[in-house]
């Protein structure tokens, strides 16, 4: 699964990635992130960060995504 982070570099940003990190060893799908700095955050038409979004859906824009709303959002995605 491939994710976009646009301000990995932010405290929030470094939650979200371990977040991320925790749902995947207990789902066990691979996820690579792309850790985007929120210098470029323009370049992707975003005004808070930090900005989670899966195939160009924001999942999360200005907060922390908990590991409970991530690991519905993964079992949902493979289950469709």
């Amino acid at each position: 699964m491939e994710f976009k982070l646009i301000g990995a570099d932010c405290s929030n940003g470094m939650k979200i990635i371990k977040n991320l990190y925790k749902v995947e060893r207990e789902v066990e799908v691979p996820i690579n992130i792309e850790k985007i700095s929120a210098k470029e955050k323009e370049k992707y038409g975003i005004k808070v960060i930090p900005t989670l979004i899966f195939d160009d859906q924001v999942l999360a824009s200005g907060n922390v995504i908990s590991d409970r709303e991530l690991k519905n959002f993964i079992k949902q995605t493979l289950e469709a």
